[in-house]
């Protein structure tokens, strides 16, 4: 099992208007340090002077540092199939949670709390604080309040609590794995740790529940050891096959497991698979002959460009193109008012928002950006991960269209179109595939592109 032992810094203490100024993750397997991640966060909001005076942290250490946006993929593929470790657990895994919502995806993981696990093993402290409980323990702790260091005290709590638990698989921080009579062990340790999609059948052989991971072997254990809710713990009684279909790409592992969730529907998997995504990223053109991007959700005259989960993750999109193309904070919805933005104030925005810069120059830069969120009328193929070093998987686009996808030998990726279409196998368009590749894109711009 792999923990992740972190601490965040915030800018104040209520989780529903405060944001997070720096993080500190490490990686244990329960001997020993594996990786480690550490980064300032810039929140885009000033740091209130009480929280600096406690933490040390100041606006100018974070004014150039990346924004929570900026960190969430490498973040979340860190902590993914670990277990969250934190002194007073809740205020950390919530915080970081509300971050995820707010870029509209789901964040859950197990988590333990070292302040809880503390007060079982060393019962009748004055206090267990972290500060207080590392200093009675003998544990160094230098720079309290800082991240990194509260994280690192806290891998030394983790670790003294963990040679003072004698049987602590048993008693906290592992469930005991009890299996369908049907299910073995052998068999599930049988499952790739690579991407691919996986299917649970109850012992009548009906199939209960489709997921996907980057890691099936890891995820499908992670359902195993759930207990935290109800639905999860009816769910693990009933496993008594597990089936596999790896596929080397994460991003064929979520089209595929998105296709097979419609076309099965299996019981555990109808509340789980959100396929309405409310807001959307519009752009038209306005009196001046400029381009113009609005979030928002159900807008008319507008064309969409993308959906997304909510009003959040649609604006943080906005204000990464701003930064990439330098596009005008005003014209692309995100700064109300009669004159110019705030960027241009700074020399960051170029003047369309008074008519200084032509539509001709700014509207090339705003294209560029829509061609990124659209696939209107373009055909091309996505090269990605096979599930050996010799295969890769070709994703089709046609016209705009998602087609399908196949595998095929990296020697043959040379060859004509006609050589690619033949390895892809169909499978339907619609607007939770659509949101699947334009956001995978986005994230991925390193893919290999094919157009034709």
């Amino acid at each position: 099992m792999r923990y992740a032992i972190l601490d965040i810094e915030t800018t104040g203490g209520n989780r529903s208007g405060e944001k997070i100024t720096e993080i500190a993750v490490f990686i244990h397997d329960g001997k020993r340090v594996l990786e480690e991640f550490h980064s300032l966060i810039n929140p885009e909001r000033n740091i209130p002077y009480q929280i600096t005076g406690l933490t040390g942290i100041t606006n100018e250490m974070v004014r150039n540092a990346p924004k929570f946006y900026e960190i969430a993929k490498p973040l979340y593929k860190l902590l993914e199939e670990t277990v969250i470790v934190a002194h007073n657990a809740g205020f950390d895994y919530n915080f970081i949670k509300r971050e995820y919502k707010e870029l509209g995806f789901e964040f859950r993981r197990p988590a333990l709390c070292t302040v809880k696990m503390s007060r079982k093993l060393f019962p009748g402290l004055s206090s267990y604080s972290l500060g207080k409980l590392t200093k009675s323990l003998g544990i160094h702790l230098e720079k309290h309040h800082r991240a990194q260091a509260d994280a690192w005290a806290t891998v030394k709590l983790f670790e003294l609590l963990l040679s003072q638990q004698q049987e602590k698989e048993k008693l906290f921080l592992k469930p005991e794995l009890i299996l369908h009579p049907k299910l073995s062990r052998e068999q599930l340790n049988q499952l790739p740790m690579t991407p691919g999609v996986y299917y649970f059948y109850n012992e009548n052989r009906e199939l209960i529940y489709i997921g996907k991971s980057i890691s099936v072997r890891k995820r499908v254990f992670s359902h195993l050891y759930n207990s935290k809710t109800l639905r999860a713990t009816e769910m693990k009684a009933q496993i008594a096959e597990v089936h596999c279909r790896e596929t080397g790409s994460e991003l064929v592992a979520l089209l595929l497991e998105s296709h097979e969730i419609k076309k099965h529907k299996p019981l555990y998997n109808r509340a789980q698979k959100r396929t309405h995504h409310p807001y959307s990223v519009y752009t038209f053109y306005d009196l001046n002959g400029y381009i113009r991007f609005q979030p928002g959700k159900n807008l008319q005259g507008m064309q969409e460009l993308v959906q997304l989960a909510n009003a959040e993750a649609a604006k943080i999109m906005l204000f990464r193109a701003v930064e990439e193309w330098k596009l005008c904070q005003k014209l692309c919805g995100l700064y109300k008012t009669q004159g110019a933005c705030f960027h241009f104030s700074l020399k960051q925005c170029n003047g369309a928002c008074m008519q200084k810069e032509t539509a001709e120059d700014y509207n090339n830069r705003a294209m560029a950006f829509i061609r990124k969120l659209s696939f209107s009328g373009e055909s091309f193929f996505i090269i990605d991960e096979g599930v050996t070093d010799e295969e890769c998987s070709v994703i089709q686009i046609e016209n705009g269209r998602y087609k399908g996808f196949g595998t095929l030998h990296r020697d043959e990726l040379n060859e004509s179109e006609k050589a690619l279409s033949g390895c892809i196998s169909s499978y339907a368009h619609n607007k939770d595939t659509q949101h699947i590749l334009k956001s995978y894109l986005l994230q991925n711009p390193q893919l290999t592109i094919i157009k034709y």
